[in-house]
């Protein structure tokens, strides 16, 4: 007997052991930070006492403001959809299958919205729609408009870049044959194109959905009360009435709102990551240069008209006034607002100056970022994996679909379970600083998968097995073959994750200690303080954010690289 096959079974035992850990840490990471506290606060609203009591769910549904914050959520997120994908697909067509000067630069600034902090945007659309402001005559300040356009600002490059990433590869020439077969443009992308990108479509709406479900800071910054959703509800309920009860009931019913949406897009993920691969080899494929065509003068002039009203009117605006009315202080214009960071504000507004709470931000940022970075990578080289076994792929979906689900839970509701668990010894964190890092990255860590994971599902199975019919261990192939891409997605995936955690503000603002405060907290509470000197910091502090991350986010752009596939 040889002794290839004892060796053979060590091995084989050896690379079981490490894919066991690569799967276990990640899941004791989430189990620890995310199901047990979120399990925890729902139980304090379901099992009062130790008994279980659902006569909750029955009280909080009687409630006509249940019904009201629940058909807001919907209203929103759905209009809010909608109105993204419509302004989305025409900007996919012009930055993906069109050619022109900036076509790079554009496409990475359309993406420094969605991962703006969202006390960020909230701040940039009310000094923009207040009655002092430039679109102040349109009135919407404060409505549901207003909401909703600021839900678009944040969602659009999502519609954007995940169209068009199908879009770019796919055969113009199915096309072009239908045009040639006398088709107009419009039929010819209705019954042709279209069709084509509806797994795109389907996928970039529900993901949206999603987020617009569970937005909080932009809500409870331009809607208020008045047009609060789900996510603000379990705020108000826990911090202002602390009925635990109702929120335990709201953050349930979050989840299989989001849990829909999630199942949906799960769906739609795999008929897209399916088109994407088929459609993975671009050589029949090539940039249109932008232009008027010869007898259909509208064909790309319409979508570029399109394109370029959403991101001058929608993105550009928004940012611009904030850098201008920053500017303005209630002495004139200058850089009074961006002197008086170095104090606490108007009337000891602040507990910290606004530079001590931009270093608190930066450390746990950092922080967050290496935590979610290592449990997100881990989490996506375990769900690449291709196994024979059915059984096998419905367990790595089931983790990848377990992974997911702090994006359809209430970060509230992760904070305050933070506190009401992680309370006693051995995991008494509630005055130690890294319990702020942990909570971003447990917010941070799906974004990370949702990042590393098309570009590890994109390397070619045969590639491996021809290493391991070489001889090379598992760990070296994993190493020689999937190490490169790994290493040129990560520059994204750290760019989300820090960006993330520097402007994650739900679960922050339960967690950061009134000494430590991070930045996005305490813009909140500018705004909330009376005085032009407080908003005027405010406006100042969120340029200052804004700036941060968008220089994080146009760095990891450029290392990102031209076939690094969607997020």
């Amino acid at each position: 007997m040889s002794a290839d096959g004892p060796r053979r079974r060590g091995s084989t035992t050896t690379a079981a052991l490490a894919w066991v850990l690569a799967a276990g840490v990640p899941l004791v990471f989430l189990s620890v930070f995310f199901l047990w506290p979120v399990a925890t606060m729902v139980g304090r609203g379901f099992l009062p006492g130790g008994e279980v009591d659902l006569g909750g769910i029955a009280e909080v549904f009687a409630r006509r403001r249940t019904w009201r914050v629940i058909g807001i959520t919907v209203g929103q997120s759905v209009t809010a959809s909608v109105a993204a994908v419509l302004l989305g697909v025409p900007g996919a067509y012009v930055l993906y299958r069109c050619r022109f000067r900036g076509r790079r630069l554009v496409r990475g600034f359309i993406t420094v919205p969605f991962v703006l902090p969202t006390v960020v945007v909230g701040v940039a659309f009310r000094s923009l729609l207040v009655e002092t402001g430039p679109l102040g005559f349109l009135g919407i300040d404060g409505t549901f408009a207003a909401v909703v356009a600021a839900l678009v600002f944040f969602n659009y490059a999502l519609v954007v870049r995940t169209v068009g990433a199908l879009w770019e590869r796919l055969d113009p020439r199915a096309e072009e044959a239908a045009r040639s077969l006398g088709a107009s443009p419009w039929r010819a992308f209705r019954t042709v194109t279209l069709p084509a990108l509806a797994p795109a479509i389907v996928s970039a709406g529900a993901v949206v959905f999603l987020f617009c479900a569970t937005s909080f800071g932009v809500v409870l910054t331009m809607g208020g009360l008045r047009y609060g959703t789900i996510e603000t509800e379990v705020w108000i309920q826990t911090t202002q009435f602390l009925d635990l009860r109702a929120a335990a009931v709201l953050s349930v019913l979050q989840l299989v709102v989001v849990g829909a949406a999630l199942l949906l897009a799960a769906r739609a993920r795999r008929r897209y990551d399916t088109s994407l691969h088929l459609r993975a080899d671009r050589s029949a494929t090539r940039p249109l240069r932008l232009r008027r065509r010869a007898g259909h003068p509208g064909t790309d002039l319409l979508p570029a008209a399109v394109t370029a009203v959403v991101v001058v009117g929608l993105l550009v605006l928004p940012l611009a006034y904030l850098a201008v009315g920053s500017l303005r202080a209630p002495e004139g214009w200058g850089l009074g607002n961006y002197r008086r960071l170095a104090t606490t504000g108007g009337t000891n507004a602040l507990t910290v100056t606004v530079w001590d709470a931009t270093l608190n931000s930066l450390r746990a940022a950092v922080d967050a970022t290496v935590i979610a970075v290592v449990v997100g990578t881990l989490v996506a080289v375990v769900v690449s994996r291709r196994p024979r076994s059915p059984g096998g792929r419905r367990a790595l979906g089931v983790l990848d679909a377990v992974f997911m689900l702090p994006l359809g839970v209430s970060a509230v509701t992760v904070g305050f379970g933070f506190l009401i668990t992680l309370d006693s010894p051995p995991l008494d964190l509630r005055a130690s600083p890294v319990i702020v890092p942990i909570a971003q990255a447990v917010v941070a860590t799906p974004i990370v998968v949702r990042t590393v994971l098309p570009v590890l599902r994109a390397v070619d199975p045969r590639l491996r097995e021809a290493a391991a019919a070489l001889g090379a261990a598992p760990a070296r192939v994993l190493l020689t073959v999937d190490g490169p891409f790994l290493v040129r997605g990560l520059g994204l995936a750290v760019g989300f994750a820090f960006a993330v955690s520097l402007g994650e503000f739900g679960a922050t603002s339960f967690l950061a200690r009134p000494d430590t405060p991070t930045l996005p907290v305490v813009i909140f509470r500018l705004i909330g303080r009376p005085g032009a000197e407080n908003y005027g910091m405010a406006l100042a502090a969120a340029v200052v954010l804004a700036a941060l991350t968008a220089s994080v986010m146009m760095l990891a752009e450029r290392l990102r690289g031209d076939r690094m596939g969607t997020w």
